[in-house]
């Protein structure tokens, strides 16, 4: 093994011409590592299992594009917490309940879940009137867990600079979902 070689210089040494030895290497790195986010994720080890592999698929199928914007792990890791997510929602939406004859319908949880719906749905109408940039942003920094530092380095911007970006994407999220609110 390359215990030596940063992942980057791995991928610059080896993928062009020994591919399988550059597809051994991270993931033997990496596989526990993905396989634990996973299971965090999903809490189910088959799934899990499933998940790592897939992932690892879709990460070596699409390593050629990896542009060292940022670190191999954090890309990764990136994909592999998308991916996961992905997945579950997935699922939820395909999901079948199955009703008891005796089921008793809790109103008040659900009107409390209604409410929680349409919440839903007016922060993500106003998601959707914020640029492609700015929901990168806001995705990178609360759904992946990217630090802004992360980001930064990302984008070749201060940390300064990304948070106030980030600031002004949740401003402008705020007085949409209230101006929907209201209206």
């Amino acid at each position: 093994m390359h215990t030596s070689l940063t992942d980057e210089n791995i991928i610059r040494l080896y993928l062009p011409n020994q591919p399988n030895e550059c597809f051994e290497t991270l993931y033997t790195r990496y596989v526990n590592k993905v396989y634990r986010r996973c299971l965090s994720l999903t809490h189910d080890s088959a799934k899990a299992e499933d998940f790592t592999h897939d992932i690892f698929l879709k990460v070596f199928d699409k390593l050629d594009a990896f542009q060292e914007r940022a670190r191999f792990s954090t890309w990764l890791y990136s994909i592999a917490y998308n991916y996961c997510l992905d997945q579950i929602r997935l699922s939820k939406r395909l999901n079948t309940v199955t009703m008891d004859d005796d089921y008793e319908l809790d109103i008040a949880d659900n009107q409390e879940s209604v409410l929680h719906e349409e919440t839903l749905q007016m922060v993500k109408q106003a998601m959707d009137t914020l640029s492609k940039e700015e929901t990168t942003l806001l995705r990178m920094k609360y759904e992946d867990g990217m630090s802004i530092d992360e980001i930064a380095d990302l984008y070749n911007l201060k940390a300064s600079a990304v948070k106030m970006r980030l600031k002004r994407s949740r401003d402008k999220i705020h007085r949409l979902y209230e101006q929907q609110y209201n209206s």
